[in-house]
């Protein structure tokens, strides 16, 4: 008996026969001036903070996608100055949980002495910024972001 093939049937069997290439996973690179970049094989990190001055715990997720970085979730253990709970906020045992609509090329944080340090959870692990980033100076300004391919 003879069957015939819909569109889609054709065009999935013509992807099977010709495969696309595969596309380099995106990674997460960390850049500071005087310390080596550092590679991560993630597209998803969480970065966690102290307030400065209500010394409250801050977290934010983000999704690495089409070269540039997507505010998934953000979560702060309280409110104070300067963090007000976003509308729609949920709070969710002493934690508000929130989203908003944010794409970032990178981020530009600052290390310093004089507030509590980053902490970065990538590729399975939760890390203290300076862990990620040896040798970095006592005040130094980190990019992170993905990281950036050239094309020949």
């Amino acid at each position: 008996m003879l069957r015939l093939m819909t569109l889609s049937g054709i065009v999935l069997l013509a992807a099977c026969a010709h495969p696309t290439p595969d596309l380099p996973a995106p990674r997460l690179c960390l850049h500071s001036d005087g310390v080596p970049t550092r590679t991560l094989p993630a597209t998803q990190f969480t970065l966690a903070w102290m307030h400065s001055i209500e010394k409250i715990r801050w977290e934010e997720d983000w999704r690495l996608d089409d070269g540039a970085m997507t505010l998934v979730e953000a979560r702060v253990r309280g409110s104070g100055a300067g963090m007000e709970p976003a509308p729609g906020a949920r709070l969710v045992n002493g934690v508000w949980h929130y989203r908003v609509v944010r794409r970032e090329p990178a981020l530009a944080l600052t290390h310093s002495p004089f507030t509590t340090g980053y902490t970065l959870c990538a590729a399975g692990r939760c890390r203290p910024l300076t862990d990620w980033l040896p040798g970095l100076p006592e005040i130094a300004r980190v990019d992170v972001g993905p990281c950036v391919t050239t094309t020949k």
